[in-house]
C-alpha cells in the first residue's frame, strides 16, 4: 500500500483512506474493495503478458478451430456486462457472429436462445462457483454437443476451473489469482476478465493499448479521486449511465456497482445515449447524476454529444461526470467533472472504456462511504459474494 501512498498523495481523498492502518482500514470495511481497485494497472499488465504467453495463445487458437459458426459469451452479473462489452469488440476483429447471452436465460431457455452450431461458448466468471454457471456448461454437454466451451476465470480452484478437466470440448483460462476480488462487488476482476476475453484478438490487442490504458487509470487514481469523491458527496438520489457500442456494457456495470455499493439507495439507470431520448429521459430529475462514457468513434461521438448537450439545455440531472478521449468544453455545466482519456491507435476503444469503468467504480466506492457503508461488504444480508445454491430444474 506504500506505493499507493505516494501515487495518491495529492489526492486528500484517497490520502486519508491509503494512510489508515490496514487494520483499520479492514474495520472500516474498506480494505479489500480500495486495494482492488488501485492493482488494475497492474493486474492489466499481467494479465495481457499472460494471455499472450505461448501456452494461453495455443489455448485460446484451440478454442477458434475448427472455426466456429457463432461465439456466445455468457455469465451471472457483473460477468454478463464484460460479454456485452466485448461482444462488439470481438465480432469486429473475428469476423464472427458475437452475441451475450446470461447464463439464468441459456439455464432456462438455451433452446430457444442459442444459435445453431457448431459453436463457442465462453463462460466469464470471477469465482466460478455460481450454481448457473457449471449447470449450463453440464446441459449443453449433453444437449448441444456441437458446441465447445472456453471458461475464463479468476480462481483456480472453482468449479469452472476444476471440474472438466477430462472434457476435450472444454478448455480454461486462469487469470492471476491477484484478480480474484475478496470484496463482494467485482472491480479488477471486471476489467480482467475482459482482457482475458480480448486476449482472442491477440493481433489487435497491443501492449501500447494495455499499457495507454494503465496510464488513463493511474491518471484517475492520481488527478482525478477527489472530483469523483466530491461528486459523491453531493446529493445524489439516482444516476444514469450512458454509453454506447461496447461500453453499454460498461455503462451497465456502472450502473450495477452503484447499485450494490450503496444497497439501493441510490437508484440507478443504464442506457444507451440514443436509447435515452425514447422515454427514460424522464429518470433524469434535479437529484440525478449523469454518468457519460464517450465513444472513440468521432461520428458516435457527436450523437453522444449532442444528447450531452440537450440534457443541459433542458437544465435536466444535478451534474455530469463525462469520461472519454475528446470532451468538447461546451458539453460541461458549473459543477461538472471531466476525464480526459488519451487513446491508443491500435486499439482506439479499450483505454477509454476501461478508464470509463475505473471511474464508475470510484464513484461507486466513495458515495458507499459517504452513506456509511462498507464497500467489501455492501448490502450485508441481502447479498454474497458468491449466489448460493438454488434449486435446478428441468431444462425449459
Amino acid at each position: 500500500m506504500a506505493d499507493f501512498q505516494r501515487k495518491t498523495k495529492d489526492n486528500d481523498a484517497l490520502t486519508a483512506l491509503t494512510a489508515k492502518p490496514a487494520e483499520v482500514q479492514r474495520a472500516e470495511g474498506y480494505a479489500d474493495t480500495l486495494r482492488e481497485i488501485l492493482q488494475q494497472p497492474a493486474t492489466w499488465r499481467d494479465s495481457f503478458r499472460l494471455t499472450h504467453g505461448a501456452a494461453p495463445q495455443s489455448l485460446l487458437a484451440k478454442a477458434l478451430d475448427p472455426r466456429p459458426a457463432h461465439i456466445v459469451l455468457t455469465g451471472s452479473g457483473s460477468s454478463i456486462y464484460i460479454g456485452e462489452c466485448l461482444a462488439p469488440l470481438l465480432q469486429a476483429g473475428l469476423g464472427l457472429p458475437v452475441q451475450a447471452i446470461p447464463a439464468g436465460t441459456l439455464l432456462t431457455h438455451w433452446r430457444s436462445v442459442l444459435p445453431p452450431g457448431p459453436g463457442l461458448l465462453m463462460s466469464l466468471a470471477r469465482s466460478g462457483d455460481s450454481p448457473e454457471s457449471t449447470a449450463v456448461v453440464n446441459t449443453l454437454l449433453t444437449e448441444a454437443p456441437a458446441w465447445r466451451h472456453l471458461v475464463i476465470t479468476c480462481n483456480a480452484a472453482g468449479k469452472l476451473a476444476t471440474q472438466y478437466r477430462d472434457e476435450p470440448r472444454v478448455s480454461a483460462l486462469v487469470l492471476d489469482e491477484r484478480t480474484n476480488d475478496r470484496s463482494l462487488v467485482m472491480t479488477s476482476s471486471f476489467t480482467n476478465l475482459l482482457l482475458g476475453g480480448l486476449g482472442l484478438l491477440c493481433d489487435a490487442l497491443s501492449a501500447d493499448a494495455i499499457e495507454q490504458a494503465a496510464v488513463n487509470a493511474q491518471a484517475i487514481f492520481d488527478t482525478h479521486a477527489d472530483a469523483i469523491a466530491a461528486l459523491a458527496r453531493r446529493d445524489m438520489r439516482s444516476a444514469v449511465y450512458l454509453g454506447s457500442g461496447a461500453a453499454f456494457g460498461a455503462a451497465r456495470e456502472g450502473a450495477l456497482k452503484m447499485l450494490e455499493m450503496t444497497g439501493g439507495k441510490v437508484v440507478t439507470l443504464a442506457e444507451t445515449f440514443l436509447g435515452l431520448r425514447h422515454g427514460p429521459m424522464s429518470f433524469v430529475h434535479p437529484h440525478t447524476l449523469v454518468v457519460a462514457m464517450l465513444s472513440a468513434d468521432p461520428t458516435v461521438r457527436h450523437y453522444e454529444c449532442d444528447l450531452l448537450r440537450e440534457l443541459s439545455r433542458k437544465r435536466l440531472g444535478m451534474a455530469k461526470l463525462v469520461v472519454g478521449h475528446e470532451i468538447p468544453a461546451d458539453l460541461l455545466c458549473a459543477g461538472d467533472v471531466a476525464i480526459k482519456t488519451s487513446a491508443s491507435e491500435s486499439n482506439p476503444d479499450l483505454p477509454p472504456l476501461l478508464a470509463a469503468v475505473v471511474a464508475a467504480q470510484w464513484l461507486a466506492f466513495f458515495r458507499c462511504l459517504e452513506l456509511g457503508g462498507k464497500p467489501d461488504t455492501p448490502s450485508e444480508g441481502v447479498l454474497t459474494r458468491v449466489v448460493q445454491d438454488f434449486a435446478l430444474h428441468g431444462a425449459a
